[in-house]
């Protein structure tokens, strides 16, 4: 690291100290604990991934192979999240099996949008994207 960067990276990231546990995440999101490991293992694999492609140690690797590892954890997740809201549905506590199936399914909705239209936008290397957005 470089000696004049050292001090102001120190000074950042000592104000930046938060103690986040799993349990947090847990209450903030509502992913079960598999999930949210589910979900940090797509991110390593994809940051493997796209370094691979972005250095070009790999030449035959698209973008869309690249996001293959949040594509997956979307689906496992999304099919995770209907066999706990069954169970809980079978179990007699149907507005919490709605609810978190509601729930999940938004945020991975969204999440999936932003990662198609991201896969797009990397693909076509065009300015004018915002049309597709407006227009579908």
């Amino acid at each position: 690291m470089n000696a004049e960067f050292g001090p102001l990276l120190l000074f950042l990231l000592g104000g930046l100290t938060i103690n986040f546990q799993l349990v947090d995440g847990h209450m903030w999101l509502g992913f079960a604990h598999f999930e949210i490991f589910l979900h940090v293992l797509a991110v390593l694999i994809f940051s493997v991934l796209l370094v691979l492609k972005v250095d070009g140690f790999v030449t035959g690797i698209s973008w869309w192979n690249v996001f293959i590892p949040f594509f997956a954890a979307d689906g496992l997740s999304t099919y995770f999240t209907t066999i706990v809201s069954v169970r809980l549905f079978q179990d007699g506590d149907k507005r919490l099996a709605v609810l978190r199936l509601f729930w999940i399914l938004t945020i991975l909705s969204l999440k999936f949008v932003f990662e198609m239209l991201l896969c797009q936008k990397l693909v076509e290397q065009s300015r004018d994207l915002w049309y597709y957005v407006v227009s579908k």
